[in-house]
């Protein structure tokens, strides 16, 4: 057996944790994870609703997560994972307009009939489609507009703009591809179905948490990492200098590039890090007793919303989670150094609040029971149609630092399957450079 090693691992989103439990399993080294926030899982981090937790930002898993539904029966957590049909609709013109099935897609009557044929058969195009690479140098909007007829003002464009705003005229049709590939694939018995935790992803979170520590691993949050010391071998958190023989950051690619020392030999890596851009997400979490709608996803289409998703979580998985009540997102990808963005509470709620009367006439803000907002400065990367040139590998510049964060993920986007996919590969390569 190898000699053991100080491993550090800056970062309990699921990618890290799934880093560091693979790490445990494996050698007998001496692993620290330290987390910035004040408790473990990221993106994918719970936060006390309505008696049970809640993920800060809607999620679920497709039946096509492999990775993570592997991981979840290994922690013996398969009895929490249930699926459920799911239902979509798209606002548009003053309405509510089905959108699940392929006859809703062809009474979606924003198009014309021929166009809806036509979205139809592009939705299967890109279902059975395997192969994405010729999608590389081909922006989405250009795309879509070669068959698209009044889909791309109606469904293509307001898509492409909620998600990446000014950039939305340059992102890879490779993204779409992904997008369209990975949901419409997530189907049992003719109808698309969505997982999700009894516990929320927090139980996912906490089992791996109990496993590392049952492992010896010395998990830290509230701890920031303010930069790295290449000579040393060691980055200072909080402080304090932390010497590593392996070490592995999993924020976004620019913070790492924050941490860099100031280093000629350095400036080149620094600034591909910085070439990718990010939006940043705003989610509203509310419960309330009104059940909104039928549907458990809509997409916000109409010219001058000022969100882009309203989701009725418990369409998808029921109000008996939450003693009855209903559970709502609304959320929006925004520029981080917008107005809009560093809103207050109160305003954001009141804006939000405010619009949506014209979607579900019957809203009434004064029974909403619970309320929060969450903002997250980095939450969505740019994939224009050079971002695979943009890529970092795994393995920096610095000794025995490897890198590993949702930019390395393409053409998927972003989500806790491809987090553990990327966990156990980083882990792996760790383990290969410690032999």
């Amino acid at each position: 057996m190898p000699d053991a090693k100080k491993i550090l691992i800056i970062g309990g989103g699921f990618t890290g944790l799934t880093a560091a439990f693979r790490l445990a399993q494996t050698g007998n080294d001496t692993i620290t994870l330290v987390e910035k926030a004040g408790r473990l899982g990221g993106l994918a981090a719970g936060f006390p609703l309505a008696g049970t937790s809640l993920e800060k930002t809607y999620h679920y898993l497709f039946t096509t997560d492999d990775d993570i539904i592997r991981l979840v029966h290994e922690l013996g957590l398969e009895d929490r994972l249930f699926w459920s049909d799911t239902s979509n609709a798209i606002y548009l013109n003053g309405r509510l307009h089905p959108f699940t099935t392929p006859l809703d897609v062809l009474r979606f009557s924003p198009c014309r009939l021929v166009d809806r044929l036509r979205l139809g058969f592009l939705i299967l195009h890109l279902q059975k489609r395997k192969n994405w690479r010729p999608f590389l140098k081909t922006t989405a909007l250009a795309w879509v507009k070669k068959s698209g007829g009044s889909a791309v003002a109606a469904i293509w464009e307001p898509l492409l703009k909620g998600k990446f705003g000014r950039h939305y005229d340059a992102v890879s049709m490779a993204w779409l591809w992904a997008r369209i590939h990975s949901r419409a694939n997530s189907r049992r018995h003719g109808r698309e179905q969505l997982g999700y935790f009894r516990g929320g992803f927090e139980s996912v979170t906490r089992a791996l948490e109990s496993g590392l520590r049952r492992r010896g691993v010395k998990i830290q949050t509230g701890v920031a990492v303010e930069k790295f010391l290449p000579a040393e071998r060691a980055a200072v958190c909080n402080g304090e200098t932390v010497p590593f023989d392996f070490c592995l950051f999993t924020g976004p690619s620019a913070a790492f590039a924050k941490l860099l020392p100031a280093q000629d030999s350095l400036n080149e890596y620094a600034a591909r890090l910085r070439s990718i851009e990010y939006l940043g997400a705003i989610c509203l979490v509310f419960t309330s007793p009104q059940n909104l709608g039928d549907y458990y996803w809509v997409n916000v289409n109409e010219p001058g919303a000022p969100f882009l998703v309203f989701i009725n979580h418990t369409r998808l998985v029921g109000a008996n989670l939450y003693g009855g009540q209903h559970v709502y997102y609304i959320g929006a990808y925004l520029p981080p150094d917008g107005k809009l963005f560093s809103l207050p509470d109160d305003g954001l709620a009141k804006l939000w609040f405010g619009y949506l009367p014209k979607m579900f006439p019957d809203f009434d803000a004064a029974r909403v029971a619970e309320r929060h907002v969450f903002r997250f400065p980095a939450a969505q990367h740019i994939v224009d149609t050079e971002y695979e040139a943009k890529i970092p590998a795994c393995q920096t510049p610095l000794p025995g630092v490897f890198l590993a964060n949702f930019s390395q993920i393409f053409p998927e986007d972003r989500g806790t399957n491809f987090a553990v996919r990327e966990g156990e590969k980083i882990a792996a390569l760790i383990r290969r450079a410690a032999a």
